[in-house]
């Protein structure tokens, strides 16, 4: 089906997909291009150097600017900002304008402010009204002005663990792992034995404090390397990947760890203002055993299953 173009809309490009809608009142520069089975809807504005991919939705007043890629299936509001330079000023053009990514899948809810030269991650969802001002990570939800990360898509929150509850080895990885708690008139005590209540022998250890709240830690997976997690002190949300199910864990207990397997991409986030998580690891450092990509890590681990 060819594209359909209402009347009332100028559009100088050719590079206009098959079954793509053009609705009223629509601009489209000869130097854009535009997928197949899109959705322009009215009174939006599209300059020359834009690339849109397949079944992209563009709501109503929305203007899309040089230098703006749009993966396919991507949905953008009413009303979403986009700029493409940090410090206009009229008649002065910056020769170096900043490329703006919305990568595959990706949300941009109503009057969304994107800034330059960003890249809003696969499937990550940016909230009705947000300021983005740096990039978003895949999966992640964002709100806010400037924008920060609330939760990630899909992700299912594990139950809480109540002190009755112990562990049980029969349990895939990730899991929570009860450690013993010993309290009396002089305070609490809370021990692990490697490779007992910690399954492994650790060769490190590494303590993440002072983190501020706003900041993402972790967004990695590791090839051979195992890691248990405790909070000593504060709280810390925890978010696991294995490239099919996505699960959040809250650190909040010295007597709660939580053991991640190899090939399980991890994200740390809400940290609280005293949190204080200390890891330990199965292995000695090796840059060469981090896996920093998210799309790599899915790469690696679907054939896996």
């Amino acid at each position: 089906m060819t594209p359909g173009i209402h009347p009332s809309s100028y559009v100088g490009s050719k590079e206009i997909g098959l079954n793509t809608r053009v609705w009223q009142f629509v601009v489209i520069l000869p130097g854009a291009a535009i997928g197949v089975d899109c959705n322009i809807c009215s009174h939006c504005f599209i300059e020359n150097d834009v690339v849109i991919g397949d079944r992209v939705t563009v709501k109503s007043g929305v203007q899309l600017w040089d230098g703006i890629r749009l993966a396919s299936d991507v949905f953008i509001g009413p009303n979403a900002t986009f700029t493409n330079d940090k410090f206009p000023r009229s008649r002065h053009y910056n020769a170096e304008r900043k490329t703006t990514y919305i990568d595959e899948a990706a949300s941009i809810g109503a009057n969304a402010t994107i800034l330059p030269g960003i890249r809003i991650g696969a499937r990550s969802m940016v909230g009705a009204g947000a300021v983005v001002t740096r990039s978003v990570p895949p999966n992640a939800i964002v709100v806010g002005n400037p924008a920060r990360i609330v939760g990630y898509v899909d992700a299912t929150k594990s139950a809480p663990m109540t002190k009755h509850v112990a562990r049980d080895a029969a349990l895939p990885d990730p899991r929570l792992h009860k450690l013993p708690r010993i309290a009396d008139i002089r305070g609490s005590l809370t021990v692990g034995e490697f490779e007992r209540s910690v399954p492994f022998a650790a060769k490190r250890y590494f303590v993440v404090f002072d983190v501020p709240s706003v900041e993402t830690r972790g967004e990695h997976a590791h090839r051979e390397c195992h890691e248990f997690l405790i909070c000593v002190r504060g709280e810390v949300s925890i978010v696991t990947d294995d490239g099919f199910e996505r699960r959040e864990f809250l650190l909040n207990r010295p007597d709660l760890g939580l053991h991640l397997s190899p090939m399980t991409w991890r994200i740390q986030y809400k940290h609280s203002a005293d949190a204080v998580l200390v890891v330990f690891a199965s292995d000695y450092y090796d840059p060469s055993d981090y896996i920093r990509d998210y799309g790599e890590f899915l790469a690696m681990v679907t054939p896996q299953r």
